[in-house]
């Protein structure tokens, strides 16, 4: 399937389901007041012209039909009953507006970007990745990761910054505020997210970013941007998180890449293309479990530069080699490459 398409598949699915929980109130009180007045019927009501009752799905379709001021039944003789035919369309028709109404806010949400409708958006995401601080860079992040097929979920400052549009046109959520409150990080559902990348242009709130998102979800991976080469690498070391880099050193696509879990040791170009070596560790349960090292790089057009197994390191190892889990290779590859060699070495769902 193109993945554009399902990109739109996927999008189109979470907006049926966001609309629906938003009507889904008015819709389960529109079901009760037709159950409610099926049932009366049901019991009560006796034809004064003819002494017969009703069916439970007579009455069910006599309660829908004078909901909107229209019956199907003689009018009954007794004043409970009267009663009854009178309040039920006022009833059923206050439901049914109610829930008109909050589905065109809702809707309309959705056209003009309201904060609602994003964080909405964003709480159907789940195993995504948040990018906070939408500029230059961070765009490039998003597409690049969208091209990965990863969800993302986007936090930015500035409600007028110049890609916020063009990235919510992508189909992600955007989330206008300041990141390094932990209120827009919960909106951003930080608690259901594999990865943070952090990329604003300010060193000190990149850094508090890092480390809250850290205390909020312990397990999230946390790639972050620092224009300062040397304290990059003391605040990988110092504060264990998982990637930091600087952006003369790298560019966006790196980052998204370490996003996906995708260990990248080195990167660098050769004229436009963004080259990358990077140490793979074979998965239990992957597609990577029994495929020989020639079989690999013929596949993914790439090389195989190292291998660790269980008999030691071989820095030209045999094509011949199979892959057992657990068992190590350094590659040099493209990001796109990189990432299809780690969508093939997730574990298979048994």
């Amino acid at each position: 399937m193109n993945r554009s398409f399902r990109r739109y598949l996927v999008a189109s699915w979470r907006d049926v389901r966001i609309l629906f929980r938003e009507f889904r109130v008015s819709l389960l009180l529109f079901v009760g007041v037709l159950l409610v007045g099926a049932i009366t019927l049901d019991r009560l009501y006796v034809s004064p012209r003819t002494g017969r009752g009703l069916s439970f799905s007579e009455a069910l379709h006599a309660v829908f039909t004078l909901t909107f001021f229209e019956t199907n039944v003689d009018f009954p003789d007794v004043w409970y009953l009267q009663l009854f035919f009178f309040v039920v369309p006022l009833v059923g028709l206050g439901v049914i507006a109610q829930g008109v109404i909050r589905f065109g806010v809702t809707l309309f949400g959705k056209r003009t970007g309201r904060r609602e409708w994003q964080v909405a958006l964003a709480s159907t995401c789940k195993n995504h990745i948040i990018v906070c601080g939408l500029g230059r860079d961070g765009s490039r992040v998003v597409k690049q990761l969208l091209k990965f097929d990863e969800e993302v979920v986007g936090i930015e400052r500035n409600p007028e910054g110049q890609f916020v549009e063009s990235i919510r046109e992508m189909g992600v959520p955007v989330i206008i505020g300041d990141a390094q409150r932990r209120e827009m990080l919960f909106e951003a559902g930080v608690e259901r997210a594999c990865a943070i990348v952090i990329c604003t242009e300010d060193d000190l709130a990149n850094l508090a970013v890092a480390l809250e998102a850290r205390e909020l979800q312990s397990d999230i991976r946390v790639v972050m941007r620092m224009f300062d080469g040397e304290l990059a690498k003391k605040v990988e070391k110092g504060f264990d998180i998982h990637a930091v880099f600087s952006t003369s050193a790298l560019a966006a696509p790196a980052f998204a890449a370490a996003a996906t879990q995708t260990q990248i040791t080195h990167s660098f170009y050769i004229d436009d293309e963004l080259l990358n070596v990077s140490e793979i560790r074979v998965q239990p349960a992957s597609r990577l479990v029994g495929k020989s090292l020639a079989e690999l790089e013929a596949e993914l057009d790439f090389s195989i530069i190292l291998y660790k197994g269980r008999e030691g390191i071989d820095l030209h190892p045999d094509p011949q080699i199979r892959l057992h889990s657990d068992d190590r290779i350094v590659v040099f590859a493209s990001l796109d490459v990189l990432n299809r060699l780690s969508q093939l070495n997730r574990a298979q769902a048994i």
